[in-house]
């Protein structure tokens, strides 16, 4: 009886979580109430397909649901534990509100219009929708928004509009930011918040000017716009980018080197951006994970090219004339997978890309782009200071056995309980992509490398994988439910999660 008493007190001290939940979800239903401006533009040829009540149910639900969980409880700075549990449940609440109007406007199963809403909040892009070019355009605007809204995440969105600061936003912060000591630009959660959300708009509506100058109509330029700077991917076409190209676009190349730019200043990290900003330029090649950011991609990029073209076996002549369009393809395949944005001018299961591009596509996944960035992926820096680890241990080989031999990155020494972290979350990296590859293959046709791809895409919040769409919406539901448990954990950078369905919480 005591036992259970004392149980009682635990979950009556954490009620305050709701609240910061109640407010969260009121604000994802203002949101709802948005692609209705769409819908009253374009979808008046199909309301007999939908009604506006697909979007105004679920956002006055959300509404009056929040509004009536922060009555019912109190505010109150969080803990370490209660800002990991606001995180992984605000996900997850979020991700499940944002699958009504998929369920409610398409007819689809709760299991692909909540797997649908994760890839977008989590800015993962993989679909398990098609005919998307036939779409009511209020539903591929939410689509989009949702992508937007997870770029810098969920609770950041929240914490900069709710105006709430101090040490309630640090621990929020912190909790869905990224597990690695990074300075911020400004002294201050909320003014960073700010500072990171202008620049996020910024290249936001530059995106937008330059997609709607490359022939995009205002539509298509919007929700590329809000897909491309959050690296999330989804578009508003089965074909992806490639469809301008397809329908003989005249600035279709345009289209794709704007989109490359947007990629790439997706996966930087933010802080060099405010330095490049406030009129550091050099920042943008000088900083420690810069250097390896561009030279990852400048690698990939040379090896796809001499994969291919080796592999054509094409004369001198033959490869001076297809230079540039393989190069552009190459260019734009490696920037959208490196910075997890997974947009496709050129299908990566086709003949175009061969064995060799296809383990460097599968190299990328993981990877990801940079910390402090919207991009997906173990980051960049992680993966430099792995490397740099591993050099240490092979001078530790010949120098003497008292020789002190830091871990240095950008003339900072990495303290070990740093690495720690960092070598923990890769493994746990690796064997969650092993476990869900297993899962796939028991639970589908999918051969070896087919299963390993979907997993690693969903874990790394990429997007492409090695089998196509209509196989992914046909997937059984336990893998489907394993990806989303995949995206959330990539996304949340495995610590939060594994918070949530721990015993630690409940104890």
């Amino acid at each position: 009886m005591k036992q259970v008493s004392k149980r009682q007190l635990i979950y009556k001290d954490q009620l305050y979580i709701l609240n910061y939940l109640g407010a969260l979800i009121s604000i994802l239903g203002l949101l709802l109430f948005l692609p209705l401006i769409p819908y009253w533009i374009y979808d008046d040829e199909l309301l007999h397909q939908i009604k506006a009540n697909v979007f105004i149910f679920p956002a006055t639900g959300c509404v009056l649901a929040g509004l009536l969980m922060q009555k019912k409880t109190s505010f109150r700075a969080p803990s370490i534990k209660g800002a990991m549990l606001i995180t992984s449940l605000g996900w997850l609440l979020c991700g499940a509100a944002g699958a009504i109007p998929f369920m409610t406007a398409l007819d689809k199963s709760f299991i692909d219009a909540f797997f649908e809403s994760v890839s977008g909040f989590t800015t993962t892009g993989i679909t398990v929708f098609t005919g998307l070019d036939d779409m009511p355009r209020s539903v591929l605007f939410w689509r989009s928004l949702t992508q937007w809204l997870g770029g810098l995440g969920i609770l950041t969105f929240f914490l900069a509009v709710s105006f709430r600061g101090g040490s309630a936003a640090a621990a929020l912060f912190s909790a869905e930011g990224h597990k690695i000591s990074t300075t911020r630009p400004v002294p201050g959660i909320f003014n960073t918040l700010i500072i990171l959300w202008a620049i996020y708009s910024f290249f936001t509506v530059v995106s937008f000017l330059l997609f709607w100058g490359g022939g995009m109509d205002i539509f298509d330029a919007l929700n590329h716009s809000f897909t491309c700077i959050s690296t999330g991917g989804f578009s508003t076409h089965d074909e992806s980018l490639a469809f301008y190209a397809a329908h003989s676009y005249p600035h279709a190349v345009l289209i794709e080197y704007a989109t490359i730019i947007i990629m790439l200043a997706g996966g930087t990290n933010f802080l060099v951006h405010y330095k490049v900003l406030t009129g550091n330029f050099q920042a943008i090649l000088t900083n420690f994970e810069m250097k390896w950011y561009w030279g990852i991609l400048i690698g990939a990029v040379t090896l796809i090219c001499f994969d291919h073209f080796q592999r054509m076996n094409l004369s001198f002549v033959e490869i001076l004339t297809d230079f540039h369009a393989v190069f552009r393809t190459a260019l734009f395949q490696v920037s959208s997978m490196l910075t997890s944005t997974g947009y496709l001018t050129v299908d990566i299961n086709t003949s175009f890309f061969h064995a060799v591009s296809k383990q460097i596509f599968m190299i990328i996944m993981v990877i990801g782009g940079c910390v402090g960035s919207t991009a997906g992926g173990i980051k960049v820096l992680r993966f430099a200071i792995l490397a740099k680890t591993f050099q240490a241990q092979i001078k530790r080989i010949w120098r003497p056995r008292r020789a002190v031999i830091p871990v240095v990155t950008a003339g900072k020494i990495i303290p070990d309980r740093e690495l720690e972290r960092i070598a923990s979350l890769f493994w746990i990296w690796l064997i969650l992509i092993g476990a869900g590859a297993i899962i796939t293959a028991v639970f589908s046709d999918l051969n070896p490398w087919q299963s390993f791809s979907g997993m690693a895409s969903a874990m790394g919040n990429m997007g492409p994988f090695y089998f196509s769409v209509a196989k992914m919406a046909s997937l059984h539901w336990i893998i489907k439910l394993t990806y989303i448990i995949g995206m959330l954990a990539g996304r949340l950078e495995v610590i939060p999660l594994a918070f949530l369905f721990s015993r630690i919480p409940w104890r």
